[in-house]
């Protein structure tokens, strides 16, 4: 077992939605080999869980979920991958022109 939480830790659980026979039968073959799946961080409802075990969470938004208590005390690691090269001078040209706008 892995790390354990008590009542109103910050968690994230993990649960099978849809087992891959359960998928509809119109997806691609890749997405119909695979079950679907979620990830959701809250905050633990139970007195107490380990890593490994199922959980009950609360989450921000109040919704109340069950699944497999993956991580104690997760954070937050998405990112918008490379920006394109078209994109990373925007800001400057912008404030440029606008500084231009100002005296002309």
């Amino acid at each position: 077992m892995g790390a354990k939480a008590e009542k109103g830790t910050w968690v994230q659980i993990h649960k099978v939605i849809l087992a891959p026979e359960e998928r509809a039968a119109a997806l691609p073959e890749e997405t119909k080999k695979v079950p679907l799946e979620m990830w959701v961080k809250g905050f633990l409802l139970d007195a107490t869980a380990q890593e490994g075990e199922q959980g009950n969470i609360k989450t921000v938004i109040g919704r109340q979920v069950q699944g497999e208590l993956v991580k104690v005390a997760p954070g937050y690691d998405h990112n918008f991958g490379v920006p394109p090269q078209e994109l990373l001078s925007v800001g400057m040209e912008l404030r440029n022109r606008l500084k231009e706008g100002e005296t002309g």
